[in-house]
């Protein structure tokens, strides 16, 4: 705090922006460290590197999933309390007739919520994927021997 010039003042305005950009940044740490991102399994470095792509692909699984599948208070809850509700929640996937299903308990705590979020799931998925172009030729195509080309 004391590093921030004084200008115009407006200073506690300007500070309180700050802040609460750091705040954000905390919080993604704190979420980050619930996630298994502070704690490293092993003392060999190959090991651990594995483990910490794994939680940064987990942090930001959840964090798509809260912006893409989640609403209201579950779409800002902390991690733990996300996995306690919908991950652990009385669900159970079944196979049959070339396609899975999730069955999801008539009497679970969560059982709105993750059918919301299931739903919304199945919603994505329908979206149509953009048309990709097929790259150009870079090597001109072979012409046909003399004897087959016709005049």
């Amino acid at each position: 705090m004391l590093e921030t010039p004084y200008s115009s003042g407006c200073l506690h305005q300007q500070q309180e922006v700050r802040h609460r950009g750091h705040a954000a940044v905390e919080d993604r740490t704190r979420c980050g460290k619930d996630t298994g991102f502070g704690r490293f399994p092993s003392q060999q470095f190959a090991v651990n590197a594995v483990w910490l792509e794994l939680s940064l692909a987990a942090i930001d699984l959840l964090a798509w999933t809260r912006t893409l599948l989640l609403d209201g208070a579950l779409a800002t809850t902390e991690p733990k309390k996300l996995r306690y509700q919908l991950l652990h929640g009385a669900s159970r996937l079944t196979r049959g007739g070339w396609s899975l299903r999730l069955r999801i308990s008539a009497t679970g705590p969560w059982k709105n919520e993750l059918a919301t979020a299931s739903t919304a799931f199945h919603g994505l998925a329908a979206l149509p994927c953009p048309r990709r172009e097929r790259p150009r030729r870079t090597r001109p195509r072979r012409r046909a021997p003399p004897c087959l080309r016709s005049a």
